[in-house]
């Protein structure tokens, strides 16, 4: 794969070339990218050579015209004709949300949620590994766990910095979270994405993704009753 930051020009002389320079993406725009990979990765298993704005939209749930203001951000036109080639989309969105040599992650607590995430997402995602592990229940360190060797967490800072992993997951309770959090980021973590019931407090530099599947699935639950409510007020 090629990665944008050492090319000047991305595109197929069909699609249009478009010149690139490398730039700071904002966080909407890559979640809309990781997004659309993942759609168009469907696709390409369903062997489809090329796919319009529109139809992009419909899957991601965004407008036409926000997918075409997105891919050219990133130098990536379509043909008027034939719409986006997917292998190349997918190979371009690659090229900016990847590291070139892939990233390291390390994820803390094996509970049913630690091992679920194993299981599901190694192998996912080209560009991500899950390359170790930590508990503090001596009944699963010094083992391998789905496919993952998992460490006791006085070894945090010596895997870290071994693996050069600069992405965690914390998959513990509450009370344990922000102590976690900060074990990470001394040795080396700089991204996080928390799945504790709480949120952890960290320098500014130290990005952090929260996600609170109770409180999503609560939301959730409010919003499927507003239909019957509005109903019954009418």
């Amino acid at each position: 794969m090629t990665s944008l930051w050492d090319t000047d020009f991305v595109g197929t002389p069909d699609e249009g070339l478009v010149e690139v320079r490398p730039m700071m993406l904002g966080e909407g725009i890559v979640k809309r990218l990781s997004v659309y990979r993942q759609l168009l990765t469907h696709l390409e298993h369903r062997q489809r050579p090329n796919v319009y704005s529109h139809e992009l939209a419909s899957l991601a749930g965004v407008t036409a015209a926000q997918v075409r203001r997105d891919l050219m951000t990133i130098g990536y036109a379509g043909n008027p004709r034939r719409g986006y080639a997917v292998a190349g989309l997918v190979e371009v969105i690659g090229g900016y949300l990847d590291s070139p040599g892939g990233q390291a992650v390390v994820l803390v607590g094996l509970g049913n949620l630690g091992q679920a995430i194993l299981a599901y997402f190694n192998g996912r995602r080209r560009g991500l590994r899950i390359v170790a592990a930590f508990d503090r229940d001596p009944a699963k360190t010094d083992r391998v766990i789905q496919g993952c060797r998992c460490y006791p967490m006085e070894k945090v800072e010596e895997v870290v910095t071994s693996t050069g992993a600069r992405v965690g997951i914390i998959a513990v309770p509450a009370d344990g979270a922000q102590k976690v959090a900060s074990q990470l980021v001394r040795a080396g973590v700089r991204g996080l994405l928390n799945l504790s019931p709480t949120r952890v407090s960290l320098p500014e530099y130290i990005y952090v993704e929260d996600l609170d599947i109770a409180v999503s699935l609560e939301k959730i639950a409010f919003f499927s009753r507003q239909d019957a409510v509005e109903k019954e007020v009418s």
